[in-house]
């Protein structure tokens, strides 16, 4: 049931008394974990918070990054598995911060960090995992270039270059082919 819905609803909690309105509000919010995190981020936390929370999450990025370059047998499956719970990470960040320009910066540095360089398999299986692999990472950065876009002039400005350089690594490697089904741009 949608609050929209039921304006009647509405009105009613708004007429509650305020201390049975916190009893209620402390009640879903501990129902939820990100909202929970988010009133946390908005009320108890800075600017230097958030600088501590983006440089965390970039050193786990180039620690994971690092950990599947040491690996005898990179393959494809390992790299998409570890692109996904990154991007997860990077999601529930901007949930919880909803900082924009940060949100952006880490999509790029997350992709500017990927391990691309892993073996081919030789014999077909069930699933092609590279092309699965580039289609994701495609849509990931197709994705990131809309929220670059939807940011001020003067911080696209400061991303640019990252940004370009992803597309050029895209277009001079393997994903050049689905870079160009999927409409990706050669930069921005």
């Amino acid at each position: 049931m949608k609050l929209s819905e039921h304006k009647e609803l509405k009105q009613e909690i708004l007429a509650l008394p305020p201390k049975e309105k916190d009893k209620l509000l402390l009640r879903l919010v501990g129902k939820d974990k990100v909202l929970t995190e988010r009133l946390h981020f908005v009320l108890l936390e800075n600017e230097e918070d958030l600088k501590q929370r983006v440089s965390a999450l970039k050193e786990n990025i180039v620690t994971v990054m690092q950990g599947l370059k040491t690996l005898k047998n990179l393959n494809a499956k390992e790299v998409l598995t570890q692109l996904r719970k990154l991007a997860k990470q990077l999601n529930h960040n901007y949930k919880v911060t909803k900082a924009n320009y940060e949100e952006v910066e880490l999509r790029l540095f997350l992709v500017n960090h990927t391990e691309l360089g892993f073996k081919t398999g030789l014999f077909s299986s069930y699933r092609n995992h590279e092309q699965v692999l580039a289609n994701y990472f495609v849509k990931y950065v197709l994705m990131t270039i809309r929220k670059f876009k939807g940011l001020h002039e003067d911080l696209q400005y400061d991303l640019r270059d990252e940004m370009n350089k992803i597309l050029t690594k895209i277009y001079q490697g393997n994903m050049a082919t689905v870079a160009k089904q999927l409409d990706l741009p050669e930069q921005v």
